[in-house]
Order: C-alpha cells, then sequence, then structure tokens
C-alpha cells in the first residue's frame, strides 16, 4: 500500500494512446509500437485504449521501481490479469504464484539457487554441459542440419537435469517437458491479445494448452508419486520438494511438488534456451561481435576442455555479449501486474484493480536511457562504462521479490554453454536473416533457427 505520510504528488493525465492511431501498429508491429508510444511520453504513463480494456504501460525505469520494489505490495500477480490466469492453469500457485504459497514455494526452492550453491556446482554443469556438446559432433561430421532451439534446450536439459534433479528425470523426457512448455507458452498468445475475452469463450490454442499441460503431468507425476512414496533422500530439487512440510507440519500434497516442481523445471531451463536462440542469427549479422566473441573464447578455451570456474571468469566479453543479448531480447519481455489498490504513478491516478503492463523489452529499448537503442552492441556492458542512469533501466530478469529465481544460474549457465559449443564448432545459418519475434508468454523467434556446424580446433589423439 502506498504510504500515507509521503507529500501528496503533483497529478497529470496519462498519456492515452487512442485505438484508431494505435491498433494498425499493434497489430503490424506489436513490440515497435509499444517503444515508439513509450519513448513518445517521456516521465509519463501510456494509457492503452483496447477497446473493452484500457492498461496502463509502464516503462519510465522509475515508475517501474515503484511497482516492482517501492510499492510491490500494491501490484500483484495474482487476479484475472491478462497472462497470470493462464500460466496458473499449469504451474499452478506456486514460485510463479503471489500471496503465501508464493512465499512458501520461494522459502523451499531458494537455498537451490543461492550464489554459494550455484558455485559449488559450476564444475559439474560445464562437465555436463561440455558432454551434451558432444554429441553434436555426429551431425557436424555428417553435414546434417541441426534446430538451435532444440540443441540448445537439449544441452540445458541435460545439465540441469543432471545437476539440480539428480538424474531422476530422464534427458528424453526433460526435453518432452521444455517442448510441451513451448506449446504452452505460444498458445498463450491468443489469450494474450485478446485478455478481454472470458475463459468461457473458446480461442485458438486453449485445446493445445490443454493437451500440452496434460502431457507434462503424464511425464512428471509419476516421478513426483514414486519420489513421495519413498526417495533416496538426496538433496536434489525433486527430494526437497517430496519431504518439505507445510505451516502446519504436513508434508506437502503431490499437486503442491507437482506445481512447485514444473515452475521450478520451466525456471531453470525456458529463459536460457530461448534467449540463446537469438544469438546465432545476431552473431551472422554482426561479423566483428562474433571474431571478438570467437578470438576470446578460443585464446581462453583449449580445445575439447572442460571450462572451469577460474576461465569463465575469464570470459568477459562473452558475459558482455549475453548481458547485451537479454537487453535486446529479454525472455519475460511482459510484466502484467494489477492494482490492489488506488495509487498514483508519475502523477498519475491508478484505480484499484487496473492492469498495469510492464515490458523490459520496451523500457531497454527507451533512447532517452540508452545509445541507439536499436543497435546490438555488447560494448554498453563493458566493465569501464558509466553505471546506468536508473537500476530499472535494465531489468531483464524482473525485480523485486519476484525477481526471476534463476538469475545467477543463467549468468553461469548461459557463458558455459555459448563458451563450450563455439569452442568446439562454428556455424552458418541454413536460411540466412534475423527471425521476426513470436510474442507468447516469453519473447522467442518466430521462425526455426536451422545450422549447420562444422567441427572447430578438435583435441588432438593422445
Amino acid at each position: 500500500m502506498a504510504d500515507s505520510t509521503a507529500p501528496t504528488p503533483t497529478l497529470r493525465p496519462p498519456y492515452v494512446a487512442s485505438l484508431r492511431r494505435t491498433l494498425p501498429g499493434l497489430l503490424r508491429d506489436p513490440l515497435g509500437t509499444l517503444v515508439a508510444l513509450a519513448d513518445g511520453a517521456p516521465e509519463q504513463v501510456v494509457r492503452l485504449n483496447l477497446g473493452t480494456i484500457r492498461p496502463y504501460l509502464v516503462a519510465e525505469p522509475a515508475h517501474v521501481q515503484h511497482v516492482l520494489r517501492d510499492n510491490a505490495a500494491n501490484y500483484t500477480r495474482a487476479g484475472d490479469s491478462m497472462m497470470w490466469k493462464s500460466v496458473r492453469k499449469m504451474t499452478g500457485d506456486g514460485i510463479l504464484g503471489e500471496g503465501p504459497s508464493w512465499e512458501a514455494s520461494r522459502r523451499r526452492l531458494q537455498p537451490h539457487f543461492t550464489a554459494k550453491r550455484i558455485d559449488a556446482v559450476v564444475d559439474d554443469l560445464s562437465r555436463a554441459i561440455s558432454e551434451a556438446v558432444d554429441e553434436l559432433a555426429a551431425p557436424a561430421r555428417d553435414g546434417a542440419p541441426v534446430d538451435a532451439a532444440k540443441e540448445i534446450s537439449r544441452i540445458i536439459c541435460q545439465a540441469v537435469i543432471r545437476v539440480f534433479f539428480g538424474d531422476k528425470i530422464s534427458v528424453a523426457d526433460g526435453v518432452r517437458v521444455v517442448a510441451e512448455g513451448d506449446v504452452v507458452a505460444t498458445s498463450l498468445r491468443y489469450r494474450l491479445l485478446t485478455p478481454f475475452l472470458p475463459d468461457a469463450v473458446p480461442m485458438p490454442g486453449d485445446r493445445a494448452f490443454r493437451r500440452a499441460v496434460r502431457n507434462i503431468d503424464d511425464i512428471l507425476l509419476p516421478l513426483v508419486r514414486a519420489e513421495r512414496a519413498g526417495g533416496d533422500g538426496g538433496d536434489d530439487i525433486l527430494a526437497t520438494l517430496a519431504r518439505a512440510r507445510d505451516a502446519h507440519g504436513n508434508k506437502l500434497d503431490e499437486q503442491q511438488v507437482r506445481d512447485d516442481l514444473v515452475s521450478i523445471f520451466a525456471t531453470t531451463t525456458e529463459t536460457t534456451y530461448v534467449v540463446l536462440t537469438w544469438l546465432f542469427p545476431l552473431l551472422e549479422q554482426l561479423p566483428d561481435v562474433a571474431a571478438r566473441l570467437y578470438e576470446e573464447i578460443d585464446r581462453v578455451v583449449g580445445p575439447g576442455e572442460v571450462i572451469s570456474r577460474d576461465q569463465l571468469g575469464q570470459l568477459r566479453y562473452t558475459r558482455m555479449v549475453l548481458d547485451e543479448l537479454v537487453r535486446a531480447y529479454p525472455s519475460g519481455w511482459l510484466v502484467p501486474r494489477t492494482a490492489v489498490a488506488d495509487d498514483v504513478i508519475g502523477g498519475t491516478r491508478i484505480a484499484a484493480g487496473a492492469t498495469i503492463i510492464l515490458s523490459p523489452y520496451v523500457t531497454q529499448r527507451l533512447a532517452r536511457f540508452w545509445d541507439r537503442p536499436e543497435v546490438f552492441d555488447p560494448e554498453r556492458f563493458a566493465p569501464e562504462r558509466p553505471r546506468r542512469a536508473h537500476r530499472y533501466a535494465y531489468y531483464p530478469f524482473g525485480g523485486g521479490a519476484h525477481q526471476c529465481i534463476g538469475q545467477y544460474l543463467f549468468q553461469l549457465e548461459a557463458p558455459l554453454i555459448v563458451a563450450t559449443l563455439f569452442s568446439r564448432f562454428r556455424y552458418r545459418l541454413c536460411e540466412p536473416g534475423m527471425p521476426h519475434p513470436q510474442l507468447a508468454a516469453s519473447l522467442r523467434p518466430r521462425e526455426r533457427v536451422p545450422l549447420m556446424l562444422t567441427p572447430h580446433r578438435q583435441p588432438a589423439l593422445a
């Protein structure tokens, strides 16, 4: 709730984007249109007239901070706001939920994702990634194309399942869960585009959504039941959930374990592979960036090496490339919230029940905070560059209490994958050019990204 002792802010109306003026742009280029609206209304909240609903676009970093941190209790993921009601049909009310259930799930899972815990498993993670990348030697040798998203997904599943799930999920099943998660994410786009329609109105994608959730349950529920019936007592995530207790000292029921497992599996896999899929077409468009990235990796990582923690720290330009990648293509591009009570953001009155739209994609492309925001420039993140003008000018992993639990994992996992892959292979796109963004629950390429791999610096035989 807002602080009643704070001085009364000066009120100003929002910038109103009329339906007639904005609808053609939203249909043709929704991301570009949202950026243009926010750029044209500095320090203002933008009200989008979408017919029966009129959400507020909050893009100014100070206003984002107000929603996500300063007055976060007033802006909830609960309720019927755009995306969350559909997401909860897959994940339940666990770590992607709100309120006490979210707090309890976060407490259960957070110990697995502290910096100390992640640092302790870096060597195991790197070894698993190395073994998964080595499986690409066969298609590279045979000249067979590979799908970038599918292969990055497989590599991540193989590593995450070993390190965090104690190999209790097979890699094949993990890849299937990720594939069904893709169906869920993309089928949600119809609901995202028509948030005013009640659930009772059938939409394209609804049937695929329900089928994908059933398939995920068919894979994961037997694992949950087996672990709850008599697991091995290990310290992997599944074992932790199976023996966890609720506030009354009772074991978590099957549904809650399932919800937490689905949520955390998505958290540890989806962001990394969705983001990294954009890297391949980007590098082919930017030969200077690619050359510098390859030079660093070749200098730091020997042929066929499993990357060590020390080597990871030397991959500075690789980290800059990835920081710029999540600026330009943040997986969590849309962060809807619902106002619990009346409030004021940037001088604009916000009524209880109003829908607030935050978008890292939009804020991270505002020209008043980013020089040439449309240009992919890793030098923005050079260590010697001055700090950004505002903390929330860049928030690819969200902010406040709901900041992504897997952020630190991404910051180690992603450079390990990139450096391991490019220390062994080079590639060319089978279909040159940048894919178009697809607006789903996460921002992903609309078209496939098939690659032809060629071996690079193979280790000498003993």
